[in-house]
């Protein structure tokens, strides 16, 4: 059992096989898969593909390379979206500092204008920082600390970051370059955390893990995950898996 707790299945590199992919998951052991919207539409498509299937859930948000496109009608479309029981998180949202797709000062705005909303309606976040570290930090520190925060997805992080979100009230979240060779930094992460605080995703379709890598990512590849936290931590898959589907429910009160 494990729970792919971020795959972005509304993509278009999922159009000619989106239906494989989930059979594959599903025959896999990936009893649920919680997909991510970046925008508008994909929030919508998010939720189409929650309605159709009882084993995904959605996610809705302004992605920060999108903040430059958010506007109050987009947030009050998010805000109705998000009393809907398919929606178990809000996001993707956070801050991008390497792309840049939109200004700093957009993401600022969009990022805490969406933490709010989200506190609101007590939903919790799912955070993207990429060279953003202590801005996303800061920020969530002012939010305060809690229960079911969110998560840091795909963390890039090191452990003492990792611990300082974990603090607050935030799940870490490991994604597949967790399988690299040379990923030393979210090996440590993986090793060190409190199990506890691990969520375990794919980011499909990107980041394939080994021995996927250079491939499009899919929400079966989770576990090839799961098995190299389970090998740097000395513990067996089945534990792993078990204890990353627990946190993934009570994060997300998943059915």
């Amino acid at each position: 059992m494990l729970v792919d707790t971020h795959a972005h299945l509304d993509m278009g590199d999922f159009d000619e096989d989106r239906q494989k992919v989930l059979e594959r998951a599903v025959e896999g052991g990936v009893t649920r898969i919680v997909t991510v919207g970046i925008d508008l539409d994909s929030s919508r498509s998010a939720m189409e593909l929650a309605r159709k299937y009882d084993f995904i859930y959605a996610a809705i948000g302004f992605h920060p390379h999108n903040a430059v496109d958010c506007n109050p009608q987009g947030l009050d479309e998010l805000a109705r979206m998000a009393l809907r029981p398919e929606v178990v998180a809000w996001g993707e949202i956070g801050l991008d500092y390497y792309r840049l797709h939109s200004p700093p000062d957009e993401q600022l705005k969009t990022f805490s204008r969406q933490l709010e909303m989200a506190n609101d309606v007590s939903l919790p976040v799912i955070i993207h920082d990429r060279q953003a570290h202590e801005d996303v930090f800061r920020i969530l520190k002012r939010m305060g600390k809690g229960k079911r925060k969110g998560v840091v997805h795909c963390f890039s992080g090191d452990v003492d970051l990792a611990l300082s979100f974990i603090d607050l009230g935030y799940y870490i979240s490991i994604p597949g370059t967790v399988t690299y060779n040379k990923a030393r930094q979210v090996k440590d992460v993986a090793s060190e955390i409190p199990i506890e605080s691990m969520l375990v995703e794919t980011d499909a379709p990107f980041l394939a893990p080994v021995p996927k890598r250079g491939k499009r990512n899919e929400p079966f590849f989770v576990t090839f995950t799961a098995q190299e936290i389970a090998r740097l931590r000395n513990m067996d898959f089945e534990l792993i898996a078990r204890a990353t589907s627990k946190n993934a429910e009570m994060l997300f009160n998943l059915s």
